[in-house]
């Protein structure tokens, strides 16, 4: 891990949101969508904010842009969420950045202090961590916080790889924080799902 290294957020946006029957980026959430709510967590932890799109690019395009946030597309969504991780992560590369705040966005969006908090254990932890991620009630969640060395993990694993098998191969390097902040671990696949969170019931 860098001494000071600086940060890029990065969400997972692509996806064909096939069960919801609708794109789970744009569902209604406190004064905006899941989209709008996940950038506006992330930017005050980050120098900027990439947005992972696939062919929902002109629905979601607009509440990117209108929220100062940076597009990039994945040319083949169906190659599933890992194809769009590493899409994300050479970005934050390319961009100058050597850190990643990641979080998909079928869920939504945890505090800002929930989010700083990770960021913060993140930093304080010594170089054999490479990665923090939330915990609660149990339950391993988003965002994750990840640094150089990980997001190296991600991009050299082979395309056929999932994010899971990576970081279980990297067990070692990742330090899990609990939070008091359920939507850590929520996710929302269905509109059922989606009519519990919105009833405040447990998804």
């Amino acid at each position: 891990m860098a001494l000071s290294p600086s940060f890029a957020g990065v969400i997972l946006a692509a996806g064909e949101s096939s069960r919801m029957g609708r794109d789970k980026a744009l569902l209604p959430w406190r004064d905006g969508t899941f989209l709008s709510s996940a950038i506006r967590a992330l930017q005050p932890v980050t120098d900027l904010v990439i947005v992972v799109v696939g062919r929902n690019e002109a629905a979601v395009a607009p509440v990117i842009y209108a929220n100062a946030a940076f597009l990039v597309v994945n040319p083949n969504p169906e190659a599933g969420q890992f194809s769009s991780l590493r899409i994300g992560l050479q970005e934050v590369l390319d961009r100058g950045r050597d850190a990643a705040i990641v979080t998909p966005v079928d869920r939504p969006a945890p505090s800002m202090e929930t989010v700083a908090r990770l960021k913060s254990e993140f930093m304080a932890s010594g170089d054999q961590t490479w990665a923090v991620v939330p915990e609660h009630a149990g339950k391993h969640g988003h965002p994750i916080v990840i640094g150089r060395e990980m997001i190296s993990a991600f991009l050299d694993a082979p395309a056929t790889s999932t994010a899971r098998e990576v970081e279980h191969a990297r067990q070692s390097h990742i330090r899990y924080v609990a939070v008091d902040d359920p939507l850590v671990a929520v996710n929302v696949n269905t509109e059922e799902d989606f009519e519990k969170l919105r009833l405040g019931l447990p998804v």
